[in-house]
């Protein structure tokens, strides 16, 4: 699932240059350089993401479905507009950087079925869903022991290990959902209390299953620890998955991965002399040992199987003195195309907030840092595809970077920017990950603005958009958002809007441009944008991660092995 829809923009590292609603307008330039050191700042070319936005969100786009016969019309478009903004190709010459990928989808399943001293069966779609990441035509999952590992997680910096001393190979993992303290009011605990770090996101649960050797994982379903109830997990799995193509065709993955009802859980325990909660506050605790089940589980289904090949849009601004390091600006391109239709009988989902804003907005920051010239560092442009299908544009990126990850500095990444005034605040998404952090609140503070609490943390929003398939290979990402108090009308209207979207926009037909939309907001963004990419890629700071944050290790690794990039700090 994307994260929960924000009042504003998704983004990373962001150094604010929005002007405080007591003070006025301040001086042009980057949030932390003054105006003669810096430059000005061009305008943000409001108009030029009008027309982006107005264009890309019209019925002929056909809602922008990739690997899709309109695809192509979608990215000659992209590429003009990079073109006329002042980009250069930049994918070795090439505007695209072709993405494959897999569909998979599950059919004729078997019921799952545990057996020891008795039997028990439970029914596909009611009470678990599966599927595999494998490309075969059928999935078998047959007398595969079951081990309960708590919570899945392998956290070598904390000193935390669920698998210690489990030789998983031939079992399935059965695994609890979210971080061990999840259920903590404040964020004081190992894992950062309620607030969930990637250890608790179910994407990284089934990642370290299939990296212990396990033949499969099944996550018990929660509703308050997942943070949403069945019938997403249900109407989310069933259907098609996707995935980038992989030379081995997914075999290193477990061969089938899912979810089960608490109920059915709670059935399989009792048939093996346990109980989920007891098993559960043991799991809360360091030092936790994995315990065998004495069950064995049976399940399987078919695979229907597509591969295709969509595209991402890559351009550059190099840089004058070190076009080797690299600052990242990037924004997804694609929506879902044609989608149940609504009352009146549309049925093309625009995606219009979601987000030709987006990428109108990246070719517009493309546009200022064009004509203000080149930056010491390089600037890559990337307009994404495949974010609605699981992110997998970023992923394939970050997989195969044009650009070495150990020479990227940091990123920007704009998602679904609402079309409301200009805000008094931001939040940081994630909270205090990495060093960005002392830019984001020096910056604030130089701006007249506030840094305020992320509404529900616990539901994990930092790891739900494409700025993470960068940071989770380590580069670091610094995820902000205007606030939903708004300088005209405050947090009332804020999230008034932000319901409004919600309720009767978000996914859905109505998701449309419109010519009464107030881009004071957005532009807010695109300056604060602007100046954020401008201040990285005219200095030299190399920000890691916060020594505790589960991505430290990767950057550090990285960076220790590299030649110049982030090893040169």
């Amino acid at each position: 699932m994307k994260h929960i829809l924000p009042l504003a923009a998704a983004m990373t590292l962001g150094l604010c240059t929005a002007a405080s609603a007591q003070d006025g307008p301040l001086p042009k330039g980057t949030a932390l350089r003054p105006p003669k050191d810096a430059g000005a700042q061009p305008d943000v070319p409001v108009p030029l993401m009008q027309a982006i936005t107005k264009r890309l969100s019209a019925d002929d786009f056909e809602g922008r479905a990739p690997s899709t016969a309109i695809e192509p019309k979608v990215l000659d478009y992209i590429i003009a507009q990079f073109k006329a903004a002042g980009l250069q190709p930049g994918n070795k010459g090439q505007w695209l950087q072709p993405v494959p990928t897999v569909e998979l989808t599950g059919g004729n399943y078997t019921p799952l079925t545990v057996s020891g001293p008795g039997k028990l069966s439970f029914k596909p779609g009611d009470d678990f869903v599966a599927a595999s990441y494998r490309v075969t035509p059928k999935t078998q999952v047959k007398d595969s022991e079951l081990v309960f590992v708590g919570y899945g997680i392998n956290a070598p910096e904390l000193g935390w290990n669920d698998y210690a001393g489990l030789d998983m190979k031939g079992k399935t993992a059965v695994i609890l959902v979210n971080d061990p303290d999840y259920a903590m009011e404040s964020e004081a605990g190992l894992f950062k209390g309620r607030r969930m770090t990637y250890y608790g996101r179910w994407t990284y649960k089934f990642e370290e299953a299939a990296r212990q050797g396990a033949t499969a994982a099944l996550i018990v379903h929660d509703t308050f620890s997942a943070a949403y109830g069945w019938k997403v997990v249900n109407s989310s799995w069933t259907g098609a998955q996707y995935s980038v193509q992989k030379a081995n065709d997914g075999m290193d993955q477990t061969v089938a991965n899912g979810w089960v009802q608490k109920g059915v859980a709670e059935a399989i325990l009792k048939a093996a002399g346990k109980d989920l909660a007891s098993l559960t506050a043991a799991a809360q605790k360091k030092g936790f040992k994995a315990v065998p089940l004495g069950l064995k589980v049976s399940f399987g289904f078919d695979n229907a199987i597509r591969k295709s090949t969509s595209n991402n849009v890559v351009g550059v601004l190099p840089g004058k003195t070190r076009p080797d390091e690299v600052v990242l600006y990037s924004a997804h391109w694609d929506h879902l195309g044609r989608c149940t239709p609504d009352a009146t009988g549309d049925d093309i989902c625009n995606g219009a907030v979601d987000n030709a804003d987006g990428v109108a907005v990246l070719t517009g920051i493309a546009k200022m840092n064009a004509e203000a010239g080149p930056a010491a560092r390089s600037q890559v442009f990337v307009a994404l595809t495949l974010e609605e299908s699981g992110l997998l544009g970023s992923e394939y990126y970050g997989a195969n970077p044009i650009y070495p990850l150990d020479h990227t500095v940091g990123g920007v990444n704009m998602d679904a920017l609402l079309p409301t005034g200009p805000s008094k605040s931001y939040t940081s998404t994630g909270g205090d990950k990495s060093e960005l952090g002392d830019l984001y609140l020096a910056a604030l503070k130089a701006r007249g603005l506030t840094d305020v609490p992320e509404d529900h943390p616990e539901r994990g929003g930092y790891y739900r958009s494409d700025h993470f398939s960068l940071a989770k290979r380590g580069v670091p990402m610094f995820n902000i958002e205007r606030s939903a108090d708004l300088v005209n009308g405050g947090t009332e209207a804020g999230e008034k809007a932000a319901q409004d979207y919600t309720d009767n926009r978000y996914h859905a037909p109505a998701d449309e441009y419109s010519d009464d939309w107030d881009w004071t907001g957005i532009a807010q963004d695109a300056a604060l944008y602007y100046d954020l990419g401008r201040e990285l890629a005219e200095g030299s700071m190399w920000p890691n991660w916060r020594p505790t944050d589960e991505f430290r290790a990767i950057r550090d690794k990285a960076c220790a092995a590299a030649t110049k990039g982030c090893n040169s700090k």
